[in-house]
């Protein structure tokens, strides 16, 4: 069997001039207007201006004939501070949420948000689950108004280890049972670089139901069995109920002093490894590419495979192993 790969990068371009869809405002900041309607606005015009970005992004996407993306977790400045409780931040960007779902109807592609660290779903303060819950339904707020099915649209990591990770662990299966069923159904979990590992993601994710993204460098930085292979099946397994193809992240060390962090582009060749040893044990994989260098970094992989034997291109993004 022929394995289908898909590449996506992160949230920005490096080719699009202007188009970040994380502008922001500090709180200091918002303070500072003594109006506070008109500092309510200007975060209005802050979120609207995002997401006029995200769509100006899914079109260079269509261009590039890129069809993985993910979306800013930082399109709306201040969503959750507590001074904010009592503003209404959907109904603003309903018609650009509007725009994005047309578009997305007619040029169908994955996408999805990584939330960020501050999501703890296993913390044991109420206040920090709640605030954490909070976020997630924002999110799902955003995906519907895009028309995106919910499943399978949050990556997250396990969360702190809390000086005792068994514990930890218990305590996300604990909290599981708090998160609303409809947010559950969004949450795909990672293995990260310093606590937790494969093996403790896979722990959750069979347990819960939860599909595991596999983050290759991440496995390396941090790991019990430093043979991914020996996972591998397991990981497969735990998307068996999605609707969505397996979805893995890729990076490469910037270099051997500062491994965890992002190089610019992808280390081809570590990459063409992990692809000769999951040939055929799946029909598709997608891979968000998580390095500096955005979009150029899938451009460059690409053309970095394209002279590679038992790789056939499908698109600029896309390709088969045979």
């Amino acid at each position: 069997m022929d394995t289908l790969v898909r590449l996506g990068y992160v949230a920005m371009s490096v080719h699009l001039q202007n188009s970040s869809p994380s502008q922001t405002m500090t709180f200091a900041q918002f303070s500072k207007l003594k109006n506070r309607e008109a500092a309510i606005r200007k975060l209005e015009r802050i979120s609207i201006s995002n997401l006029e970005n995200c769509l100006r992004l899914l079109k260079h996407n269509v261009w590039s004939e890129v069809e993985f993306f993910r979306f800013s977790s930082r399109l709306i400045p201040l969503v959750n501070h507590e001074e904010l409780e009592d503003w209404d931040y959907m109904k603003p960007i309903r018609p650009i949420l509007n725009e994005v779902k047309e578009f997305l109807h007619k040029h169908p592609m994955r996408v999805d948000f990584h939330p960020d660290h501050f999501v703890l779903l296993n913390s044991k303060n109420k206040d920090v689950l709640k605030r954490s819950i909070k976020t997630l339904k924002m999110h799902a707020l955003l995906l519907k108004g895009m028309g995106v099915d919910l499943n399978h649209r949050c990556v997250l990591h396990v969360g702190g280890a809390y000086e005792d990770k068994e514990q930890a662990l218990e305590q996300f299966i604990h909290n599981w049972g708090f998160v609303p069923e409809g947010i559950q159904k969004m949450i795909i979990l990672e293995n990260d670089d310093t606590t937790f590992h494969v093996e403790h993601a896979l722990y959750l994710c069979e347990k819960l139901n939860i599909p595991l993204v596999f983050d290759l460098h991440h496995h390396l930085a941090n790991h019990e069995d430093k043979q991914w292979e020996h996972y591998w099946e397991r990981i497969v397994q735990t998307w068996k109920h999605s609707p969505l193809p397996i979805k893995m992240h890729i990076s490469s060390p910037r270099d051997e002093k500062d491994f965890r962090a992002h190089a610019n582009y992808i280390d081809v060749e570590m990459f063409k490894g992990f692809l000769s040893k999951i040939k055929g044990s799946v029909p598709q994989i997608d891979c968000m590419i998580e390095a500096k260098q955005k979009d150029d970094a899938l451009f460059q992989l690409i053309k970095d495979l394209k002279d590679t034997s038992h790789i056939e291109l499908v698109s600029k993004s896309t390709f088969y192993i045979k």
